[in-house]
């Protein structure tokens, strides 16, 4: 980042670097399906699904100044007290599933390709 930005503004600026991105992939993704009309395959579904709320979720809170995002009003998700596996709470366990699937993928992938 360039030295005359603060690093509160830094950081600001990989937000709406993130939020750029999504954005620009989820508008790539809209002008190839609806204006070229070419259908989307299976992987680019998935894509999809994932992507198109990301451009949403980070616009919000690049423009709102909000670094919580969707869990800054209510409980946090770590003050919750419901927990799993002898007392591990439920966003560490989604980290480890999401975890879990990356690292899945990735060796299916290796495998497959070799």
């Amino acid at each position: 980042m360039s030295s005359h930005l603060t690093p509160r503004a830094a950081h600001w600026a990989w937000l709406f670097a993130a939020w750029g991105v999504a954005l620009a992939a989820t508008l790539g993704a809209l002008f190839i399906g609806e204006i070229m009309g070419i259908t989307p395959c299976l992987l680019c579904w998935y894509q999809r699904i994932f992507m198109f709320p990301l451009a949403i979720v980070l616009g919000i809170a690049a423009f709102a100044n909000d670094l919580g995002g969707p869990c800054g009003a209510g409980p946090f998700c770590s003050d919750q007290k419901l927990t799993a596996l002898h007392g591990v709470q439920l966003p560490w366990l989604s980290v480890l599933a999401f975890a879990l699937v990356v690292a899945s993928l990735v060796i299916f992938l290796r495998k497959t390709r070799s």
